[in-house]
Order: C-alpha cells, then sequence, then structure tokens
C-alpha cells in the first residue's frame, strides 16, 4: 500500500536506476501519472513532459476505440464501415482538446524529440492497459531507442498484454488479487490541474537551481 502517489513515485524511482545512465525522457500520463512522474524525474534527473493522447471511438460508439490520436501523430486500426473523412474529422477535433491541455501544462514549451532516447511512460497504475496500448502504436512512431512502461501498480494481465508490445514493463506492485488501481493508495484523490502544474513547476524550479 503507497501512501500518495509521490511515495509510490520515490519506489518508483528506484526500480527505474538502471536506466539512470541512458539519454532519458520521462513522460508522465495526466493528470494521475504526474505527481508519481515529479518523484521519478526529481530522482533520477530526466526532464518530464506530458503525454497526451486520446482515443479516437467508432462513429456507432464512441466507447470503442479504433485508434488514438496525440499533439503530433496518430494510429488508426482500418475499419471498413468508417470513413477516412469521419477519422480526419475526429483526429482534428481532439487534437484542438489536447493542444489546450498541453498549453496549461506546458505553456510555450516544445515537445521533447524522443528519436534516439529510452523513453519512460508513468502513470499511477494500469488496470487492463488497453489505452497505454494506443499511446504506445503513437510513440513508436517517434522513433525511441526504447520504450519503458513504469507504474507503482498493476495487474497481471495487464503486464502480460504490454510486455508484447514495449522493452520493458516496470512495476512496483503486481498484486495477486487486483481490484483496481485506488485500492493500492491511502490517498488517491483526483489530482486537479492546479495540481499538475504545481508539481511540473516545482521541477522546473528544481532544475534552474540545480
Amino acid at each position: 500500500m503507497f501512501r500518495d502517489r509521490v511515495e509510490a513515485g520515490l519506489q518508483l524511482a528506484e526500480k527505474l536506476r538502471k536506466y539512470q545512465g541512458d539519454p532519458g525522457v520521462i513522460l508522465a500520463v495526466p493528470r494521475g501519472g504526474i505527481p508519481v512522474a515529479y518523484a521519478v524525474a526529481k530522482e533520477l534527473g530526466f526532464p518530464l513532459d506530458v503525454i497526451l493522447s486520446k482515443k479516437i471511438g467508432h462513429p456507432m460508439n464512441k466507447e470503442y476505440a479504433i485508434g488514438s490520436v496525440s499533439l503530433t501523430d496518430y494510429f488508426i486500426i482500418p475499419h471498413a464501415d468508417v470513413s477516412q473523412q469521419y477519422i480526419e474529422n475526429e483526429i482534428e477535433k481532439l487534437r484542438r482538446k489536447l493542444k489546450e491541455m498541453y498549453h496549461k501544462f506546458m505553456g510555450n514549451k516544445e515537445p521533447e524529440n524522443l528519436e534516439g532516447k529510452t523513453v519512460i511512460v508513468i502513470d499511477d497504475g494500469i488496470a487492463t492497459g488497453n489505452t497505454l496500448l494506443g499511446t504506445v502504436n503513437i510513440l513508436k512512431k517517434s522513433k525511441p531507442e526504447k520504450i519503458i512502461i513504469a507504474v507503482p501498480v498493476a495487474s497481471l494481465h495487464a503486464i502480460q498484454k504490454l510486455r508484447k508490445e514495449v522493452d520493458d514493463v516496470i512495476s512496483v506492485m503486481i498484486p495477486e488479487h487486483f481490484y483496481g488501481v485506488g485500492a493500492f493508495y491511502e490517498d488517491f484523490e483526483q489530482v486537479s490541474d492546479e495540481e499538475v502544474i504545481f508539481y511540473l513547476d516545482k521541477l522546473r524550479e528544481l532544475k534552474k537551481t540545480g
């Protein structure tokens, strides 16, 4: 059981020390992954960026994902009953929302260049891994050297699924009985936009003084 996301991040950082010598970049999944990633970035000295992606839903059922879109790329599983026009409209609409979110969190900062880097994707936990799969498929287009998924807690099912797609999956806890991510934290309050900005600002200040 973790006290909160920051404590979980400190424990996760210890498991990630083997990558400390790599040219690494940490990509945090907002909002819950930010306090975890803050602790890891502080310990390992890696730059931190946010990874923003949204699923593209099927026109007949928005919950059914047919792909994912990020700020710079997208990934689509072709469906005979889905038109190219629908996909283009969805990409444009979703990317507009992602740009607003990125600007809110990161200001005018350019996203990190991931080519040839060890990219560590951090969230506060993984239940199914389905959302992260879409993110990973987009990330691969940026040509990183390695993709590592790192979380404080994950289900065994999710770990097995993701291991087939990335170079490494690291989890501090892989419980035998998984009841949802929040069950393994004493404090699992929803992370607000203000908290996200607080942690990102704190990291920037450390960078300046360090």
